[in-house]
Order: C-alpha cells, then sequence, then structure tokens
C-alpha cells in the first residue's frame, strides 16, 4: 500500500535511471543507520518458514526468493536488500576495472507491459571496490552471490581473464558466483554462449575457482546466467557443455532481446528486456533445462514473476530457488511477503509438506 500509493507514482515520474540510484541510495543509507535494517524488516520482511527454506550449494536460504542482478550493481545497498524479505541476492555485475557503462538514457519503462528495457552496458565501480564493500558488511543474513563478466574493451578470446581476475579479488566475499555471458548490451558477450568459447570459457573458470577452494578449504559454487533468445538446438548444447564443465547450476534467464506482443512505445528502444513478457519463456527453458539433466543440475529461475503462482510454476518446473527483479519495480517491497504467503498457499493445496517436494514436480 505504501510504494504503490505513495512511493511509485513519485519514482514513476521521474526518469527510470534517476528514480533507480534514489532507490539504491535509500537502501544504502537506510541500512546504515542505527535501528535502518530492523525497521525495514518490520515493515517488508518475511519470517523464514521452515516449509520454504532451502539448502542448496552448501548454503542456507531463509526464503526461496531472491534478488536478481543488476539492481545493486555495486553492492552499495546489501544490508537494506538483506532487510526485506529476499532468501538471497545477487550483486553486480562487475568487472575487473570500473566502467561507465553505455550512454544515457540506457533504462525504460513500459508500464502497460509491466517491462522494463535496459542497456546499461555493465556500468559499475569494478571488482576492488566492491570487495571493499561487501568486506565492510557488519552482518550478512542471506546468501550474497556476485554476478561476474567481462569489460567491454576485452575481446572474447581474452574474456576468460576478466572472469578469473573478478573471482580472485571477490573470492573471500562471495558466497557463490555468477558467471554472466548472456547480457545483450556488451558488444559480442552472448557469442560466449556457443561453440568452443563455452567450454574454453567454462575450463578456466572453474579452474580459477578449485585454485581458491583449495587454498581456503572451500567449495563454492559456480553459476551460469543463459539467455532465453537460443534455440532449442542451441539451449541442447549449451546444457550439456556447463553439465560437464563441473558448473554447479544455471540461472534461467537473463533478458530478452524479443519484442513480441508489446504495445508501449519505448519497445523501440534497443538492450535487454524484463518483466512480464518473458514470464512463459523462462520457465519454458527452465523445463527443457530439467528434463535434459534429469533434474540433477540445479536451477534458479528468473523473468517475469510477479506473483506466486509466476514463482510457483517455475519451481514445478524445475527451479529450486527463484529471482525477481522487475516486479519490485512495479509492485515494491510488499511483493515479497505476498509470493511467500502465495506460494505457502500453493504447497499446502498440492499436498507438499516442504517446497523441495514441488521441485520439478510438472515432470512426474
Amino acid at each position: 500500500m505504501l510504494y504503490r500509493n505513495f512511493g511509485k507514482p513519485i519514482f514513476f515520474k521521474l526518469d527510470a535511471e534517476k528514480a533507480h540510484h534514489l532507490v539504491i541510495g535509500g537502501l544504502h543509507t537506510t541500512g546504515k543507520l542505527p535501528g535502518g535494517a530492523p525497521l525495514l524488516h518490520m515493515m517488508y520482511g518475511v519470517k523464514e518458514i521452515p516449509e520454504l527454506a532451502v539448502d542448496l550449494f552448501g548454503l542456507h536460504f531463509p526464503t526461496p526468493v531472491g534478488l536478481a542482478a543488476g539492481l545493486d550493481k555495486n553492492a552499495e545497498a546489501v544490508a537494506g536488500f538483506s532487510a526485506v524479505g529476499f532468501g538471497f541476492m545477487e550483486v553486480g555485475t562487475v568487472t575487473p576495472l570500473a566502467q561507465p557503462g553505455n550512454e544515457l538514457p540506457r533504462l525504460f519503462r513500459l508500464p502497460p507491459d509491466e517491462a522494463l528495457v535496459n542497456r546499461m552496458g555493465f556500468n559499475n565501480h569494478g571488482a576492488s571496490q566492491m570487495a571493499s564493500r561487501l568486506e565492510a558488511l557488519s552482518a550478512r543474513p542471506i546468501p550474497i552471490a556476485v554476478n561476474i563478466g567481462k569489460n567491454k574493451a576485452t575481446p572474447n578470446e581474452e574474456a576468460h581473464v576478466d572472469y578469473e581476475k573478478c573471482i580472485a579479488a571477490l573470492y573471500t566475499q562471495a558466497d557463490f558466483f555468477v558467471v554472466n555471458i548472456s547480457s545483450p548490451n556488451t558488444p559480442d558477450l552472448r557469442n560466449l554462449q556457443h561453440g568452443s568459447e563455452l567450454a574454453t570459457l567454462l575450463s578456466a573458470v572453474m579452474q580459477e575457482i578449485e585454485v581458491h577452494n583449495a587454498r581456503m578449504g572451500k567449495k563454492k559454487a559456480v553459476l551460469v546466467k543463459i539467455a532465453p533468445d537460443v534455440s532449442d538446438e542451441e539451449l541442447t548444447f549449451m546444457v550439456d557443455t556447463i553439465q560437464k564443465s563441473g558448473v554447479s547450476g544455471i540461472i534461467a534467464t537473463n533478458t530478452t532481446i524479443s519484442r513480441e506482443g508489446l504495445t508501449h512505445e519505448n519497445a523501440k528502444e534497443t538492450g535487454g528486456l524484463s518483466g512480464r513478457p518473458l514470464t512463459e519463456r523462462s520457465t519454458e527453458i527452465i523445463a527443457r533445462i530439467y528434463k535434459q539433466t534429469e533434474g540433477t543440475l540445479p536451477i534458479i529461475g528468473s523473468g517475469g514473476i510477479f506473483d506466486s503462482q509466476d514463482a510457483y510454476d517455475k519451481i514445478r518446473a524445475g527451479a529450486s530457488l527463484v529471482e525477481i527483479y522487475t516486479a519490485l519495480i512495479y509492485k515494491g517491497p510488499e511483493i515479497n511477503r505476498q509470493l511467500h504467503a502465495g506460494l505457502l498457499e500453493l504447497l499446502k493445496r498440492d499436498g507438499f509438506s516442504h517446497i523441495s517436494e514441488a521441485v520439478g514436480a510438472d515432470h512426474r
């Protein structure tokens, strides 16, 4: 009610990126204030419910709904986001060197379509600054995934070096890593999803993570975030390559370059589309991955989750966890309580005592 009646009307009168910075700045400030995080939790937090808690990748996720990458690019508002009901969050995408990203304007709302178009271009402060911010956190109530990418100036044949640098700089601070090879806003990045380039990149990433795992006596997970704009044949190859690499899981999916069915004039803008138009496609890809891997490769479902049924459909299709981004912009932080209450009811309706029983249920 508070966001819908007061916050959203104000934010939606502002330029989309200016509103974004206001939200991040506000959560950053509130999270640092004495009593700020508890206040946010009181207003929007979600009490851990045993039926919905998930243990995966050697980590405990108090709730199954996380925050997707792209909102807190520089890990500036981790304390604030951790307090409003998320079970985990991605920070980034971060690159080894700071970079400004693409020219403004680069973020656009499509309200009738409940969607966003962004062509941000991995704008971020760099890996070392993110590492410092994460190290300075006084508490970490939820797992933090670091989403890593390559600098725009780095050619694809050297991309693996950038991913290795990010892992080295952030290994101590990350609870797990997400390899972003699927953003449409860095030239040629999506080519890393295909052919021998994917196998070469993931081999280098896994070698790097294993060096640090051995040195630290830990086992940190690495996931790969894939695009929705792939053919069935391409998806089969990608999943097979990812599975053979030893990677811990897949996030399905990133934004789309498709504009099918959109009504708002901002559909003409180039960039990645997120939100409601992705709902069905991302769920379809989750189902295909689960079927191909026979449920042996954990999936985080992302794309077009606006209510508990959307989240539940992805879980039944094969996702062990889910993420939101665009729905937070349109519905506000109240959405987390709505999602979790709805998920609990759907589990009870279908006779499941724990969310893990619903993962992949559509395939049984």
